[in-house]
């Protein structure tokens, strides 16, 4: 098994500790090189969803993946977790219907889309 399968199954099994809601996992490869997979969930609340951000980064420092980028916290309606293998967005039910990121990553991604997309975060 991989490191990034890895690091995802450690994700989902934090998540699914933490009673999780929603929770989706998006196979990047071959779509993106920003990483190998996004997960998505809700919480029920701001003080959930930071308990669970806060849980996710304990867990994948004691998996030695280090301390992974965190940026929300400080409201926690929408926070984004990026391990470099696993970018974990975890929302606020509310939030994340407005954003939607399940249905845009789950859609194929044209060829000169996702050139694009990686000229300009590389």
């Amino acid at each position: 098994m991989s490191e990034s399968q890895d690091l995802l199954n450690t994700v989902l099994s934090s998540l699914d500790d933490d009673k999780a809601v929603d929770v989706v996992s998006i196979d990047l490869k071959g779509k993106t090189s920003l990483a190998d997979f996004m997960v998505i969930a809700s919480g029920t609340s701001s003080r959930h969803v930071s308990a669970m951000a806060d849980h996710l980064t304990r867990k994948a420092k004691e998996i030695g993946m280090g301390r992974p980028n965190v940026e929300g916290m400080a409201q926690s309606d929408w926070v984004l977790i990026d391990t470099g293998d696993v970018i974990v967005h975890l929302f606020r039910p509310e939030v994340r219907d407005f954003y939607g990121l399940e249905k845009m990553w789950s859609a194929e991604l044209t060829d000169d889309f996702a050139t694009s997309a990686e000229t300009a975060v590389g």
